[in-house]
């Protein structure tokens, strides 16, 4: 029966640990994490092993037993290798609005004069187009032109995709900036 402490002989284990674990994964990094779990909990633990009894067989379980549980952990976890599952988890910080919105004021202000009003009233203020045309003193065709128009310079201006979303935390801005605004539907 040796008096000396087991966590002295755990190094001379590592290299049939790691033996083992490359047996059992067959892929170096996560054998040598395996190995490196294996010795945290062993060390943790220690007060669980019997003096006496075979430290290699006590580790080489610990090993066994958390390939395993790593096994099963897996079969739980949702595969996303592209990131389109975690993308959709996550969110935006809110100074990316902020920034795309200070994106959009430099360019709403290069806007000729009246595609800018035809926005503002058809997209922000939710003017029908008949409720601009006539605000504006032009025919209805004029104002569905200016704002179409108006729309298309604004993405060009940001250097942004017909069908690109923006990430705006203004209604109103947003309504100027997509068909989707209020005045723009009808």
């Amino acid at each position: 029966m040796s008096t000396s402490d087991p966590r002295d002989e755990l190094v001379n284990h590592l290299p049939a640990m790691r033996a083992f674990a490359m047996s059992l994964t067959r892929n170096s990094a996560i054998a040598d994490d395996m190995v490196q779990d294996t010795l945290v909990k062993a060390w943790t633990k220690i007060d669980k092993f019997e003096p006496g009894t075979n430290l290699r067989a006590w580790l080489f379980t610990i090993l066994r037993n958390t390939y395993y549980s790593n096994r099963r952990k897996a079969n739980r976890e949702v595969a996303d290798v592209d990131g389109v599952f975690t993308e959709s988890l996550s969110q935006k910080p809110d100074h990316d609005g902020r920034l795309q919105m200070a994106d959009f004021q430099r360019a709403f202000v290069q806007l000729p004069d009246e595609q800018r009003e035809a926005l503002i009233l058809v997209g922000a203020s939710g003017f029908s187009y008949e409720e601009a045309a006539e605000t504006c003193e032009v025919a209805v065709g004029t104002i569905k032109s200016r704002v179409n128009r108006g729309r298309k310079h604004l993405a060009e201006l940001m250097g942004m995709n017909s069908d690109e979303a923006m990430e705006l935390t203004d209604n109103a801005t947003m309504a100027v900036v997509t068909a989707r605004g209020n005045g723009a539907m009808r």
